[in-house]
């Protein structure tokens, strides 16, 4: 889709990158290459207006829930913050990736580290977007014992942010696991309820409570697929779309 072309539906929108964006498939680390390929959809996003918020998240690194399950010698909230760290590996890599394609950015960290990001503070990270800054958030809420996918929903109601975009490398949400079954059915469009009574592995059942009691809608899309974070943005039907119903 071209800059033409491209006409956002929404006026601020939080994206979710996961800690896989950040390496290549069944890899850990960072990608730079795959790092830079996120870059430049952001890029063609911020150019049209939008005010873009990303939450980005660390298994690329670390998953402190699962790296407390195999190591005895490490406390479970240890662990998290270990994880929460992680994020701001990742978020450090997209924002020098962003700038060097000319994008305005700002890093906000939710646990205090002013040598490399700022304070996460509600009303200064909605200036940054109003002054066409995207605003990359990392360290999840600052505690442990919550996912970044509730991390990605509690900082799109404190921005008032008009839909949370969710970016796999999965088409969108499916009724089984696609790998396992075949024949799984991929929904175009389900409700939060549906989604929770058929216990569909969207975000955390939190997270997904926090969108459905605010009416922020959720949509789950393949990001691989170049142009679809703009797709989604412009309001196009790409993966599956979360609603109230």
């Amino acid at each position: 889709m071209s800059a033409a072309t491209f006409k956002p539906a929404y006026k601020r929108v939080l994206l979710k990158l996961s800690g896989e964006s950040f390496c290549r498939d069944r890899e850990g680390g960072i990608s730079m290459t795959e790092v830079a390929s996120i870059s430049e959809q952001i890029k063609s996003v911020a150019a049209s207006g939008v005010e873009l918020a990303i939450v980005v998240g660390g298994g690329n690194i670390l998953r402190g829930k699962q790296f407390a399950q195999v190591s005895a010698a490490i406390k479970t909230a240890t662990a998290h913050y270990m994880g929460m760290l992680a994020t701001v590996i990742n978020g450090l890599a997209l924002q020098d990736a962003l700038e060097n394609v000319g994008v305005p950015t700002r890093l906000q960290s939710a646990i205090r580290m002013e040598g490399v990001a700022e304070p996460f503070i509600r009303r200064r990270c909605v200036r940054h977007l109003e002054k066409g800054r995207v605003v990359i958030l990392a360290a999840g809420t600052g505690s442990p014992f919550v996912t970044t996918d509730t991390a990605a929903a509690l900082r799109a109601r404190e921005i008032e942010a008009d839909i949370l975009l969710k970016a796999t490398r999965v088409e969108g949400i499916y009724s089984e696991d696609p790998e396992k079954n075949p024949h799984a059915v991929r929904y175009s469009e389900i409700t939060f309820q549906d989604v929770l009574r058929q216990g569909l592995q969207v975000m955390d059942a939190q997270a997904i409570h926090h969108c459905m009691e605010h009416g922020i809608p959720i949509q789950v899309f393949d990001y691989l697929k170049e142009g679809n974070i703009q797709r989604a943005i412009a309001g196009e039907r790409v993966g599956t779309i979360v609603t109230v119903g």
